[in-house]
């Protein structure tokens, strides 16, 4: 398993992508003199006596109630209990991890007045894989993602549940069972804990990684759907694509271009096709999955700075003992990226959908109706079809923008909120539903191109279809289909699909 060292401030998104992935963490300890001097900070401040937010003072509304130094370990832990007010089902444990190195990384970087300690606890939880159970419904994405933040926070101090081995425990079972010791939470480190935006930046960036095998996939389906349907490569021209100069674009035609070079398909059909042009979920792939590349790398720029971030409340500055109390918990960033990442991966199932429905159309495509042999007797991919419909429609349901929707939260204090949080858990739910379209197009061109043998598409289009006809025969007659359609999602979802390509370079995301 992959370790990697966590440096406060300067983790790089394929760093970020491995923790999702499970990969071990340890703390850059270079960032600990930092931290000590942070928390040495804190102290000097109450030594002055005077009420400082967060330090010695209720929270939002409750800002002017001063707390006695006698009271601020409960000020904190309450602030804990009360704010662990979540709901619905758990986070993935793998979300929820990952949750927890982007605050390890925040904490870490000195401005947030946490003791050496209680940063330990965290990293601790993470190399013995102890995972706090975490609703995953009741932030607003400002102030922070107080609620799912809190629960892991008391996870930390022995309240709540865990994941231990396998195992859902009782928070303070489950530390015992890993020789960890529950925190105290010393004065500002509770609110330090559940301030911030990781909750919704680990979504997002889940969300992120997803979609970045989503769209790679659908270049390849969209090739091969393009030689099913014995459509031309003259759109892929890079001549076109230098003169609108978008990257995304260029890119992405440079990569259908590769993927059908050398089919015997495509040079069946380049002289007396009568043919002049394509419909456009062919013709326009390069427009409209570029695109959605330069809108996910956008995102993905922005999410990269915001998990290198610090986005607690107050923030500590050792250099003259000063807190200051601003706004970096409000996720706006993160809401944008979010809402960007789900534009484009609703486009990548809508026009891979119009490419299925081509394809199942003999007045498009040229075969047999719904690509069945004997169609009336069979229905072919007649409802496959239908599905991918459906899971579109559901996308861009989805895809309506979170960003834009407010609600006054904490008695009007909080009077402006960003939604990051539901705009950032939709995605992975959304690009669920696009790698089945994705599927279903895999199978349908795979079942087109099968039309037209013996001719053959190219070398990495052949190498998919073979990797897809190792599991999922070609489709004579109507049989079961959805083991069929699953094991082409599963194909799709692990990344097989694109390394099955591997010999054409595809343009990344995240890289």
């Amino acid at each position: 398993m992959t370790t990697i060292t966590l440096k406060p401030g300067e983790a790089s998104l394929a760093d970020w992508h491995a923790i999702w992935g499970g990969a071990d963490v340890v703390l850059d300890p270079a960032c600990k003199p930092e931290v000590q001097a942070s928390a040495d900070a804190i102290a000097r401040i109450l030594a002055k006596g005077e009420p400082v937010y967060g330090i010695n003072t209720g929270f939002g509304k409750l800002a002017s109630v001063r707390i006695p130094d006698g009271d601020l370990a409960a000020l904190q832990r309450n602030i804990v209990l009360s704010h662990a007010a979540g709901t619905g089902e758990p986070m993935p444990a793998a979300v929820t991890r990952l949750m927890m190195a982007l605050k390890l990384a925040s904490l870490a970087q000195g401005a947030s007045g946490v003791r050496l300690k209680t940063l330990e606890l965290l990293e601790a939880m993470l190399a013995k894989n102890v995972i706090p159970i975490v609703p995953a419904q009741g932030s607003v994405g400002a102030s922070g993602d107080l609620a799912p933040l809190a629960h892991m926070a008391a996870a930390m101090i022995g309240v709540g549940e865990i994941w231990i081995e396998g195992q859902r425990l009782p928070a303070a079972e489950g530390l015992r069972a890993a020789e960890l010791e529950p925190a105290v939470l010393g004065a500002k480190e509770g609110l330090a804990l559940l301030n911030g935006t990781q909750y919704s930046t680990a979504y997002a960036l889940a969300g992120l990684f997803e979609a970045e095998t989503l769209f790679q996939a659908a270049l390849v389906t969209g090739a091969l759907s393009t030689d099913a349907a014995k459509g031309s490569d003259a759109p892929f021209d890079p001549r076109i694509h230098a003169l609108r100069r978008h990257r995304g674009q260029i890119e992405t035609a440079d990569a259908l271009r590769a993927l059908m070079a050398g089919s015997a398909i495509r040079e069946s059909h380049r002289v007396g096709d009568e043919r002049v042009q394509d419909p456009y979920c062919l013709r326009c792939q390069p427009q409209v999955m570029g695109a959605a590349l330069d809108v996910l790398r956008k995102a993905a720029d922005t999410l990269g700075t915001e998990a290198n971030g610090v986005s607690d409340n107050p923030l500590i500055f050792v250099e003259d003992d000063t807190a200051l109390s601003g706004g970096n918990f409000h996720a706006e960033p993160v809401a944008f990226a979010a809402d960007m990442i789900a534009l484009a991966v609703c486009e990548i199932g809508s026009i891979a959908e119009r490419r299925i429905a081509m394809l199942v159309d003999p007045a498009l495509s040229g075969m047999p109706a719904f690509l069945t042999p004997k169609p009336g007797l069979n229905s072919g991919f007649m409802i496959p079809q239908v599905t991918a419909a459906a899971l579109v429609s559901e996308n861009k349901q989805k895809a309506y923008p979170a960003s834009v929707d407010s609600i006054p939260t904490s008695a009007n204090q909080e009077d402006h909120v960003s939604m990051a949080a539901h705009g950032a858990r939709r995605l992975m739910s959304m690009v669920e539903n696009a790698t089945a379209v994705i599927g279903i197009e895999l199978l349908a061109a795979a079942q087109g191109c099968d039309f037209h043998q013996p001719l053959q598409s190219s070398a990495p289009l052949e190498a998919v279809r073979t990797l897809l006809r190792a599991q999922v025969p070609h489709l004579d007659d109507d049989r079961y289909f959805h083991p069929d359609m699953e094991a082409a999602n599963a194909l799709v979802r692990s990344g097989a699909v694109v390394d099955a390509a591997a010999a054409i370079e595809l343009p990344g995301v995240t890289a």
